[in-house]
């Protein structure tokens, strides 16, 4: 997944510089192959890769600040490989009291016991993610959810989205190296990612020998659960049932804890909210891969096999929507939630700005669930308790194969193939 073409301008470039220029070091997170490196270097002026340059192991024993020296800003790619450069950038910013001094990228997040002092005050941070349908240029990026959580009535003209493109992007995924793959090389090399997760980095990431068939009958069960609350328990089920494999509950945790690390999964919260009603709010987060494309590549699955599993294609097309929303909701300063109640309602997605406001998202893959989701949405809306939650500023249905439009109650209908930050 080598990024060899010219360089595409990311979403997240403006916070990139912002944050750099607000604080001595930067650090950006993601998940291996989603484009960091490539962001960071159109501000480096200096480049060393941790996991590439002869002399990192050898300087980090003798003279670890000499891999500081270089013309500001200066790229530590992969700095997680050797983590104690951490504190030796932290000591060098307050030397130099000065902004835009470093950028830190990694792959993977360094164990919890390796010793690291805070970086307030030093260090900002930028997580990134694959692209978004807007950077590939899927989605002509006319509906704003700025605008949306602005409460702003946006039009648009679009056309509908063909299924069969919509599994084909759903397949192939976000990463910029794949950008000019076939379909079918798309598949091979992300089938080949899931395997080096299974066989190497989950057993690199924290120095512990992992098997790999249990760690892809992991990906499988998290694959078949995408977009769902299912809990431990349910997964370790899974695994024995589907996968004819035993995989402790310890084992199931330790695993999800690894991919965690690998940013490989990103669970979505639930939304802490208040509500009229004598429900109780449910806690568990939703399952997503990172990219929706390894949950595919996790299960072997085809262009043909997930047209004719359209109730699963849709699961797919709800964590690729949330993916959408946590790259356009991060360049918003929101984040990405859900709601569920004991009662049964649930919400796929509400976004919620830092400053309070929010708007609400059902996600569906065709048209045909587009009433039943509009009569969720003014339910929930009427649940909430109207003295202590503010009203939502929009409410809204994403589809995947219907057009973009407002209906009468209100309620935005929105293409992916139109949705933008």
């Amino acid at each position: 997944m080598s990024t060899e073409l010219s360089y595409i301008a990311r979403i997240s470039d403006e916070e990139l510089k912002r944050k750099l220029n607000a604080s001595g070091a930067l650090l950006i997170r993601g998940m291996k192959a989603c484009g960091k490196t490539q962001s960071a270097k159109q501000l480096a002026a200096s480049i060393i890769s941790f996991d590439q340059d002869e002399q990192v192991p050898l300087l980090m024993e003798t003279a670890p600040q000499r891999l500081l020296l270089g013309e500001a800003p200066r790229l530590i790619d992969e700095w997680q490989e050797y983590p104690k450069i951490w504190n030796y950038v932290r000591h060098e910013v307050d030397h130099r009291n000065k902004t835009a001094q470093f950028i830190l990228t990694g792959s993977s997040n360094p164990e919890e016991s390796v010793k690291m002092h805070s970086g307030a005050g030093r260090f900002t941070v930028l997580d990134m993610r694959t692209m978004s349908w807007q950077e590939m240029g899927y989605s002509s990026g006319e509906i704003s959810l700025g605008k949306l959580l602005n409460g702003i009535n946006q039009q648009t003209s679009d056309a509908p989205t063909d299924l069969e493109f919509i599994v084909e992007r759903i397949i192939k995924g976000g990463f910029p190296g794949l950008l000019n793959k076939s379909l079918a090389q798309a598949m091979v090399i992300n089938r080949a990612y899931v395997d080096l997760l299974a066989e190497v980095d989950m057993s690199r990431v924290s120095d512990v020998k992992r098997n790999p068939e249990k760690v892809r009958s992991l990906l499988r069960a998290l694959a078949r659960n995408v977009a769902t609350t299912v809990d431990i328990t349910v997964l370790e089920k899974d695994v024995k049932l589907n996968e004819n494999t035993d995989v402790s509950r310890p084992t199931i945790y330790d695993y999800l804890e690894a991919l965690n690390r690998l940013m490989i999964i990103e669970d979505q919260p639930a939304w802490s909210t208040h509500i009229r009603s004598s429900s109780s709010l449910r806690k568990s987060p939703k399952r997503h891969f990172s990219d929706v494309s390894l949950a595919v590549a996790s299960l072997g699955a085809g262009k043909e096999s997930l047209l004719n599993d359209i109730k699963f294609t849709g699961f797919l097309f709800e964590s690729l929507a949330v993916h959408e929303l946590r790259v356009y909701g991060q360049a918003n300063d929101a984040k990405v939630y859900h709601y569920y109640d004991s009662s049964g309602l649930e919400v796929d997605a509400i976004v919620q700005k830092y400053n309070g406001d929010w708007c609400a998202f059902e996600i569906k893959l065709g048209i045909g669930q587009i009433e039943e989701a509009a009569k969720n949405l003014l339910k929930f809306a009427l649940n909430l308790d109207g003295k202590r939650v503010s009203t939502p500023k929009s409410l809204n249905i994403i589809t995947g194969t219907g057009i973009s439009y407002t209906r009468n109650d209100g309620i935005n209908v929105i293409a992916l193939s139109s949705l933008g930050f």
